[in-house]
């Protein structure tokens, strides 16, 4: 934030603000004209009156984000220069400060916006016991692994919560029923810290009490977590709820996990169509092992659904799931999918896999 104010209880006021919000000031001298590239780089802009009449002299280019502070009623001489610099306020401290506050956490995440943004992988059965959930903990820890940031967020009330199938159950921090959301625009760093952490993933988990979800709240979340750069992966019920519809409408790729099994897969065919009418994005992953010899590409070409992984049945894995949460082995058949998965999103999204 570029700041440019004279009066030292107006500057002690926009100090303890810029910490509430997190944001660095940057001054500039009192007396000395601002440059249109120190202009136009800063996230905002916070001037006094006769600041903002030198930058208004200046014809500095028009911007978002410019506020005039004054520590008094501001007078016709103050809205004058306000509007000669194209200030979106004037504001009176600490009388204002609220909205001070919020014109400068909107611009730190309109700041942040203008970086890379992440990706939303939605994961979903094709019939019951599919192992949805596992690959998406599987894609929430390669994610971590590789991109640094994921938020994985189960969307299933009635799942018995995610957090035991990474071993997180005890980790602090809130869950879905300890929220009280109602939407809006969230702050990625402040989601972030507010929930748990269990082997670098950020997790937003159920609980093993009933709950609904609505879509207003995931949305935000999965936004904040869009903007923040990570990788969300949402594992989603076998409902189409509301919840389960923004997750699906947000998504930039939707797998379809089927096992390799004739009843299986007449399942995942008769909900295929109805999932790419939602989101055309879809691919299919196939789960061994395969009773009767059916082949993932068999399973693939029955359902109309690209193959974009297959994989073989993973030994021991019930018995490490009841043992402190699924550890993901790099050379596991599991990983292996995930990546497959992840690097195709890497490819269509033009990161590098």
């Amino acid at each position: 934030m570029l700041a440019v104010l004279t009066d030292s209880e107006l500057l002690n006021e926009l100090d303890r603000v810029a910490a509430a919000v997190g944001v660095r000031i940057v001054r500039a001298g009192v007396g000395s004209s601002v440059s249109r590239r120190t202009w136009s780089a800063a996230a905002a802009v916070v001037l006094d009156q006769a600041a903002a009449v030198r930058c208004g002299e200046s014809a500095l280019p028009r911007r978002g984000h410019v506020s005039v502070l004054t520590a008094a009623e501001p007078t016709t001489a103050t809205w004058a220069a306000g509007i000669a610099v194209g200030a979106r306020h004037v504001l009176r401290l600490p009388a204002q400060e609220r909205e001070l506050i919020q014109e400068l956490g909107e611009a730190a995440e309109s700041a942040r916006d203008q970086g890379p943004r992440g990706e939303v992988v939605a994961v979903i059965g094709g019939c019951g016991g599919a192992g949805a959930s596992l690959l998406a903990v599987a894609l929430a820890y390669s994610a971590a692994y590789s991109v640094a940031e994921a938020l994985l967020v189960d969307l299933d009330p009635w799942g018995g919560g995610v957090d035991l199938l990474v071993g997180g159950e005890t980790a602090p921090g809130l869950r879905w029923p300890d929220l009280a959301l109602q939407g809006g625009r969230l702050n990625w760093s402040a989601v972030r810290e507010a929930l748990p952490r269990h082997r670098e993933i950020t997790l937003l988990s159920g609980t093993r009490r009933g709950y609904e979800l609505d879509a207003a709240p995931v949305d935000a979340v999965v936004d904040a977590g869009r903007r923040g750069g990570a990788i969300v992966v949402c594992d989603l019920p076998r409902r189409l709820t509301d919840a389960t519809q923004a997750a699906l409408d947000t998504a930039d790729l939707v797998v379809l996990v089927s096992p390799c099994d004739v009843r299986a897969c007449a399942a995942t065919g008769s909900i295929a169509p109805v999932l790419a009418t939602i989101n055309p994005n879809l691919g299919l992953v196939v789960r061994g092992p395969s009773p009767g010899g059916l082949r993932a590409a068999e399973v693939a070409d029955i359902v109309s659904l690209p193959l974009l992984a297959s994989m073989k049945a993973e030994p021991q894995l019930a018995e490490q799931l009841e043992r402190g949460g699924l550890r993901l082995r790099r050379r596991s058949a599991l990983a292996a999918a995930a990546r497959q998965v992840l690097a195709l999103l890497a490819v269509q999204h033009g990161r590098v896999a």
